[in-house]
């Protein structure tokens, strides 16, 4: 009686398999795989820091001497570990800005540190803080202005050339690069090698940005590229620390191209976009992206970065914090301080999820399959997720914690490879016998956080209300900001 009882057993088997549900299909565009590792850092550091640091200038004019630059104490450790002290997981220093100076030894102009005083003309900013972060543990990126106001071919088809020499040394000297960053910044007046002029260009067309990106994808094809326009990733419109209230991943392109842009399209996004493109939210610490010290007194504090915080990262895009180190070649204390409080707020208001224990229900199931369950909501894993069928798309989650906890935080995250799918939430508590309407929310994207007046509860639930697709949600989480 074995054998046909393992063949039954098998038949069972193979019948039940047959008989699971299948994933859904994407809904639009999706994340590549370098985007969806970028989504997973959310918060990361610019270093803007060069020879305005010392000018006490914002942008340079391109005529500054290379000695000017000289840092008295340049501890790229000092640099990296107050980053990390404040959350962050990633750095992308201003390898050369506006004024053309150069914070490595370039082989192409004499307009950087080979020139200057600091480390006698031996020294390389840029090889000092991609190993600095690698022995921390942190992400590395540069940025390379596409102007140039000390070279005396920009506007000129050479000095595509000569930029992108530039491009390709960073690329494939310093080790694998997380995010390539492209401004906005074009033309204008400059020293331009003496001739003190203005010159403009044809933003559209002058740079040839394929070919340029096309460097990046052969010799950096982990990495991601930021401009106005993307093409990984796009800027938010503004440099204030908001993206919008509701705020797609996904854009057309219309409109929007490297130093171009419409700053309502870039802020929101667009619900029926070709392109994943998400936003990243640059902002500074201090008023200015360069250190002055007129601006000790003006750096951010922890509860005005913790609102930038919600307002970026807490409605799916990134947070990019610049962190200008002073003329020592460090962070300054006041900056250092100010991060490393907001750092210890956001870790102990996300330390514990209220919700870890509890039991999740949902009012559809995708296939009654256990693949999609509500419970996988809550079991702490980005590649799980809940889901309904394919013609379901308004459903309720309901989650029951094992005891009343208190909450005023809540943060829920989409399944990314699936596309944005949910247009709007809303997240209902149970209390004196029936439900109460404290929260909600469109475009969440790879999270989005609601505040809400604090709680207490032990029944929660969500309510999409709207959707393109069939709902697919890898967590709901309840958290309690800190004090």
């Amino acid at each position: 009686m074995r054998l046909p009882a393992v063949a039954a057993l098998l038949v069972a088997s193979t019948a039940a398999f047959a008989l699971s549900a299948e994933p859904p299909e994407p809904y639009g565009p999706t994340p590549s795989e370098r985007q969806l590792r970028w989504h997973e850092l959310e918060v990361y550091g610019f270093v803007h820091f060069t020879v305005n640091t010392f000018t006490d200038k914002e942008w340079g004019y391109g005529d500054e001497s290379p000695g000017v630059f000289d840092p008295s104490d340049f501890d790229p450790d000092q640099i990296v570990t107050v980053a990390k002290q404040g959350g962050l997981r990633g750095l992308i220093l201003t390898a050369k800005h506006h004024d053309g100076f150069c914070l490595w030894p370039t082989a192409y102009t004499n307009h950087s540190v080979k020139n200057s005083n600091w480390r006698d003309g031996q020294g390389d900013v840029v090889r000092e803080m991609a190993d600095a972060c690698r022995r921390h543990g942190l992400e590395f990126g540069v940025y390379l202005s596409p102007w140039d106001r000390n070279h005396p071919d920009y506007g000129r088809p050479e000095y595509l050339t000569y930029y992108r020499n530039q491009l390709r040394e960073l690329l494939t000297g310093y080790g694998p690069l997380f995010e390539v960053w492209f401004d906005g910044a074009n033309g204008g007046d400059g020293y331009y090698g003496g001739a003190r002029e203005r010159r403009s260009i044809d933003n559209r067309t002058y740079y040839d940005w394929p070919a340029t990106h096309q460097i990046v994808r052969e010799l950096q094809p982990a990495a991601c590229l930021f401009s106005d326009a993307g093409p990984d990733i796009r800027w938010v419109g503004n440099e204030k620390g908001h993206a919008g209230p509701t705020c797609w991943n996904t854009v057309t392109g219309k409109g929007v191209w490297p130093g171009h842009a419409d700053t309502a399209i870039l802020n929101q996004g667009e619900r029926d976009g070709q392109f994943w493109r998400p936003a990243e939210v640059d902002v500074s610490i201090r008023p200015g992206w360069f250190y002055h010290a007129s601006e000790d007194s003006r750096v951010k504090s922890p509860d005005e970065l913790m609102e930038i915080y919600f307002k970026s990262v807490g409605r799916g895009a990134n947070l990019l914090l610049n962190l200008p180190p002073d003329r020592r070649g460090q962070i300054h204390e006041q900056d250092a301080e100010s991060l490393a409080d907001w750092g210890a707020q956001l870790k102990q208001t996300f330390a514990v999820n209220l919700a870890a224990d509890a039991t999740a229900t949902a009012t559809n199931t995708r296939g009654d399959d256990s693949a999609f369950a509500p419970a996988n909501v809550v079991d702490d894993r980005r590649d799980t997720y809940w889901c309904t069928d394919d013609a379901v798309t308004t459903a309720e989650l309901e989650l029951r914690l094992p005891r009343p906890a208190s909450f005023d935080l809540v943060r829920i995250r989409e399944r990314l490879p699936l596309g944005q799918r949910i247009d709007a939430v809303e997240f209902d508590v149970w209390e004196d016998g029936q439900w109460r309407t404290v929260g909600e929310a469109t475009s969440i994207g790879a999270q989005r956080l609601i505040r809400i007046p604090e709680v207490t509860a032990d029944r929660v639930r969500v309510r999409v209300t709207q959707a393109a697709a069939c709902p697919a949600i890898s967590e709901l989480g309840l958290f309690k900001l800190a004090e």
